[in-house]
């Protein structure tokens, strides 16, 4: 009987990936199909490969030793010659290494073009090894043989060259990318196509937060899926999947893949919690939590006991609470919220009391004024028969439920304050008076009062010109206008200019626009000065000069 031999090696070189270009083959061949990267194998009772195929199947590698037998029934054990083809995807390519090795003769063809040429008649098994290059994407392989008398064996095996210092060339970029996301297990399934690679090592998973550019590797296997549990944290996580071979090299990433996780994870707990108290009520403030943060609550009791109706709800990091009992100390706690409801621990407690009220009356009347450089409080004068203050304290915030801060002190017969650090926006004041034992009055009834910009100590600086056309007494001059370097975001009414000189005289002059427009009435030198003025109407200490000729 025929002694046949497969190696493992082998099968695993030649099988691993495979499609491509079929051959032409007789009409018993066509009605055979073979597995993806099995080779489709013929028989001939000749050595010319010619005539209808005594036989058609399939065979997953080239390692046959008849010795002096004959391969297959009717056919006799001289004169006979067999052929393979399969075709199949090379992936990236790369370089390969081809070994044949046959008594007789053996010829192998990459898409039809002859690499190994052993075709004679030999009395001992030939053998050749050949390293070449194979372009990426499918190819055809095919593999004659020809036993002419004597022994007969045949062997061919192919497979990729993978060492780091010959293989440069890096996997194909995987295929077939898929991405969902579980609310139930807090899972991400990440998918994708096996890839055609002979020398593929594996595949890497990489995880990125929407938003930012850096990826975190989450997984190398060998499998084409993965299961990733992201941070819960609500947002936009994106996945990509990427090869790498044998020699190292990995692919160039899929595309992105977005999830978008349920929120699960609780803010950072508040730090920085600080307590003041006033006779207008004890203020809070406290440094910001996380990103998502929705609300905060403020939890308050009286010292050692229970919050009796549950925590007040605040939008920004500040607090006044107004109802805290004067002379009693309370402890408060605040925690963050973010849109999902999720509550960070509470924060470190701080404990304050609401300092009971002297008799001395409140100031009366309090308005606010805003101006250039401070916002002005205006407060009605004490009545002479109520005792005398020593002092007056001015507080301010920013928002309504806010916390109130001291921000300045007045003299006793004063009637009037300047906030020179008063913000852009709303702001909120009260005024207390201070009796001769440093205690406060009640607070006063608060004004609100709003910038068009911050107080600034300074006038505009002075604007930067560009002179764009000198003018003819028939065309105008031009000349354009900038806020002064530094002075970019201060808002700005208006500017204020006048041309002078032999071309004629323009007066005084106004503009909100950004450039200047005036025909002259002679032509000869002429200078422009330009001030600029702010929303409040003060001009700047210094303004712009311009000299330039106008021509006839």
């Amino acid at each position: 009987m025929p002694q046949r031999f497969r190696t493992a090696a082998l099968l695993t070189a030649g099988v691993t990936a495979c499609a491509g270009l079929a051959l032409p083959v007789t009409a018993h061949a066509a009605t055979v199909t073979c597995k993806p990267n099995y080779f489709k194998r013929t028989f001939y009772a000749n050595t010319g490969l010619s005539g209808t195929p005594k036989k058609t199947d399939c065979d997953d590698a080239i390692n046959q030793n008849y010795r002096s037998a004959s391969p297959l029934s009717g056919i006799a054990k001289d004169n006979f010659s067999m052929r393979w083809t399969v075709t199949r995807d090379f992936g990236s390519g790369g370089p390969f290494a081809f070994a044949a090795e046959s008594q007789d003769g053996i010829r192998v063809y990459v898409d039809n073009v002859r690499k190994i040429d052993l075709w004679k008649n030999v009395a001992t098994t030939q053998k050749k090894t050949l390293n070449l290059t194979i372009p990426k994407g499918k190819h055809t392989l095919r593999i004659d043989f020809a036993a002419w008398t004597g022994n007969a064996n045949v062997k061919f095996s192919y497979a990729p060259r993978t060492s780091a210092t010959v293989d440069k060339t890096a996997p194909l970029t995987p295929t077939g990318i898929k991405a969902g996301y579980s609310a139930t297990t807090l899972k991400s399934t990440v998918s994708w196509a096996k890839s055609p690679e002979m020398d593929l090592a594996g595949y890497r998973v990489y995880r990125r937060l929407k938003g930012t550019a850096t990826y975190t590797k989450v997984a190398q296997t060998t499998a084409t899926s993965y299961a990733d549990t992201p941070p819960a944290t609500g947002q936009v996580f994106y996945y990509e999947a990427r090869a790498y071979d044998k020699a190292g090299r990995e692919s160039t990433g899929t595309a992105d893949m977005p999830v978008t996780t349920v929120d699960r994870t609780a803010p950072a707990q508040v730090t920085g919690l600080t307590a003041l108290g006033t006779t207008a009520g004890n203020s809070l403030g406290w440094q910001a939590s996380s990103a998502d943060v929705d609300h905060y609550e403020v939890w308050a009791a009286p010292a050692g006991g229970q919050d009796p109706d549950g925590p007040e709800l605040v939008l920004g990091t500040s607090y006044t609470d107004p109802v805290a009992d004067a002379g009693t100390a309370y402890t408060y706690t605040v925690r963050a919220v973010d849109a999902s409801a999720n509550v960070s621990p509470a924060s470190a407690p701080v404990t304050v009391a609401r300092p009971v009220a002297s008799t001395t009356p409140a100031p009366a009347s309090l308005r606010g004024e805003p101006l250039d450089a401070f916002t002005e409080l205006n407060w009605a004068p004490a009545d002479a028969s109520a005792p005398a203050p020593t002092a007056f304290h001015i507080y301010r915030r920013t928002a309504p439920t806010g916390a109130w801060a001291l921000v300045g002190t007045a003299g006793a017969s004063d009637t009037s304050y300047e906030d020179r650090s008063a913000p852009k926006g709303s702001a909120f004041y009260f005024v207390a008076a201070v009796d001769d034992a440093g205690t406060e009055s009640a607070p006063s009834a608060a004004a609100s009062v709003s910038r068009l910009t911050p107080a600034t100590a300074t006038g505009p600086l002075a604007p930067q010109l560009t002179l764009v056309s000198s003018g003819t007494t028939r065309s105008p001059i031009q000349i354009g206008i900038k806020p002064g370097a530094g002075d970019e975001g201060r808002l700005l009414s208006h500017y204020t200019w006048d041309i002078s000189g032999a071309c004629g005289d323009s007066g005084a002059q106004t503009t909100t626009a950004a450039a200047i427009s005036w025909t002259p009435t002679y032509n000869g030198p002429c200078a422009v000065t330009v001030f600029a003025v702010d929303a409040y109407g003060r001009s700047g200490a210094q303004g712009t000069s311009l000299e330039f000729m106008v021509n006839r």
